[in-house]
């Protein structure tokens, strides 16, 4: 991994949020309500979709994707983040961090492209509602899954090889408290100018061109809905929207001005709280956007305790 004169590195070590003991333990009850809010909802997800039959459509099959690629993502940054704020010792090696990185930017190039998938979902069931389920079939999903995680998987091989290769010599210190791209290249001593093409070329496509796609979507679902004359039929059809709306946004958001920026720009302390949002707090947010604006979600959820509650009352009367 290094040459020359350069020390080889075999762990780093991550700084994380603070270094106050005090803080720390407040930050760790935090996170793991945090995590554990997110396990529990997007499994709550995943888990009503299988089991109601009205769910199983092309919409809420994307929808069950992301929710585990919100555990994914959420996963291979949280448990360590949450260890670290109790540990003495913040390493991580070498392994495990080149490990963290792939499965993070994986799963997150992965969910960028399933937002950009469920917003052609709304274009064809907005716009071509006769065609429906024709066009998404299931052939078709489950093409656009895969086609998702193999491009994430690929990209994300790409950051972690490239990014791995850098000598590391003059800290092993990461001022941050997850592996991620940018304070390893800030850390590194080595030429970073291909890495930050890279980034920039592989992140901006992947972030442009499915945002490209999610604004094109919805800009004829817009036209769309303003063609229908009755206001309930416009709010019918803007109402299945808007919960994937408010996702994309805050998503997006954060990923924007993480990503495609020149290395010149990073503040570490700013970048550690907007990656919070984007890698612990959002996986949490999405089960709550999609359960509390959805009206299928709720009435599925209600269907669901109905037959949990009747059949428990069943029992104990057997």
């Amino acid at each position: 991994m290094a040459t020359g004169n350069h020390t080889t590195v075999t762990e780093f070590i991550l700084f994380g949020f603070t270094n106050r003991p005090e803080m720390e333990v407040v930050l760790f009850v935090l996170f793991l309500a945090i995590y554990i809010t997110t396990l529990v909802g997007n499994l709550g997800i995943i888990v009503l979709i299988r089991v109601d039959s009205c769910l199983h459509t092309p919409m809420y099959y994307f929808l069950s994707n992301l929710s585990f690629l919100d555990i994914s993502y959420s996963s291979a940054i949280a448990p360590k983040m949450l260890v670290n704020f109790l540990a003495q010792s913040k390493t991580i090696s070498l392994a495990g961090c080149a490990m963290q990185m792939y499965l993070f930017a994986a799963f997150a190039d992965a969910e960028c492209l399933i937002l950009a998938a469920m917003a052609y979902d709304r274009y064809v069931a907005i716009c071509n509602p006769l065609l429906y389920m024709a066009i998404m079939s299931r052939k078709v999903c489950v093409s656009l899954i895969s086609g998702a995680y193999i491009s994430g998987s690929l990209s994300s091989l790409v950051h972690t090889c490239f990014t791995f290769n850098l000598s590391f010599c003059s800290s092993n210190v990461i001022n941050h408290f997850f592996c991620d791209i940018p304070p390893l290249l800030a850390l590194s001593c080595s030429d970073i100018h291909i890495n930050e093409i890279l980034l920039f070329t592989l992140c901006g496509f992947i972030q442009a061109s499915t945002f490209l796609i999610i604004f094109i979507s919805y800009a004829y679902v817009l036209a769309a809905i303003l063609k229908i004359h009755s206001a309930e039929g416009r709010r019918k059809a803007f109402s299945t929207c808007t919960s994937h709306l408010t996702a994309v946004t805050l998503f997006y958001g954060t990923l924007l001005f993480m990503y495609l920026r020149p290395s010149s720009s990073y503040s570490m302390d700013t970048d550690k709280v907007v990656s919070v949002f984007y890698t612990v707090v959002f996986p949490m947010l999405n089960p709550l956007i999609y359960s509390l604006r959805n009206k299928e979600v709720k009435d599925a959820l209600r269907r669901t305790l109905e037959r949990k509650f009747c059949y428990t009352i069943k029992k104990q009367i057997i």
